[in-house]
């Protein structure tokens, strides 16, 4: 059972193999992105994060899943040296953190009714579970030059990946450290990580970093990388290629 909408400002996709998959347990999901957007999109101007960017919202006011997402931030904040920082020219914007953050609690409520074969994709970050129909699942990184293009295909099963780039967004992300510098060295940092929460900020943290980037996530256990630079140059981890469909 597969499905897709336009949520979020971004086509969501769940597929569900288990054979005891409903509709319901998709509408459950889908209803579960509209209240995230309801609450964290900063183009509507009833949501919380609005309010609270107007500074109508007092902390003590914040919701329960405001208070979790702003801790999150700040936790990412320390672990990425300041280059994941959710505040910008007097704005606060954590949707480097919660659209991974988002999908893996989707996948997670897809884990407790009990379905064990699934993938969710918001947005090209995805999260798999189990197998396809006996086989891995099978994702692709685009090219940044060319969006009908595949470079790579990754070869996943329980694992998130996540990528960050300008190639659709254009310059949305930027390093804390030099606010005014627009990141051109590099188009797109793709991360395979445990969940795609994690691959999620941490690509967001290592985009901000430019070429350091993918060091970065060679330092971090249990995370591969695949970076492309502004020349179609590409440069990934030690322990990338394992995840890659080699025909």
């Amino acid at each position: 059972m597969k499905q897709t909408r336009l949520i979020m400002g971004m086509p969501i996709t769940l597929e569900i193999i288990d054979r005891h998959a409903t509709q319901d347990a998709l509408e459950a999901v889908f209803a579960y992105f509209v209240a995230i957007d309801e609450r964290f999109s900063t183009y509507k101007e009833t949501s919380e994060i609005a309010q609270i960017q107007r500074g109508e919202l007092l902390s003590a006011q914040y919701s329960e899943e405001m208070r979790t997402v702003l801790a999150l931030c700040e936790q990412t904040k320390q672990a990425t040296d300041g280059y994941f920082d959710i505040w910008h020219e007097g704005r606060c914007d954590p949707s480097g953190l919660v659209k991974g953050w988002a999908i893996r609690n989707a996948a997670n409520m897809l884990k407790e009714q009990g379905f064990r074969h699934f993938y969710v994709d918001a947005g090209g970050d995805i999260q798999v579970a189990g197998k396809n129909n006996g086989t891995h699942w099978r994702v692709g990184i685009r090219n940044p030059f060319n969006r009908h293009e595949n470079v790579k295909i990754l070869v996943l099963s329980d694992r998130g990946v996540a990528t960050s780039g300008t190639a659709i967004r254009g310059q949305h992300i930027y390093d804390p450290h030099h606010p005014d510098q627009q990141l051109v060295d590099i188009l797109s940092i793709t991360v395979i990580g445990p969940n795609v929460y994690e691959a999620d900020r941490f690509a967001t943290a290592a985009f901000a970093m430019g070429r350091q980037g993918i060091q970065f996530i060679e330092r971090l256990a249990g995370f591969e990388g695949y970076m492309i630079d502004a020349q179609a140059r590409a440069m990934y981890t030690s322990g990338f290629e394992r995840y890659v469909l080699h025909v």
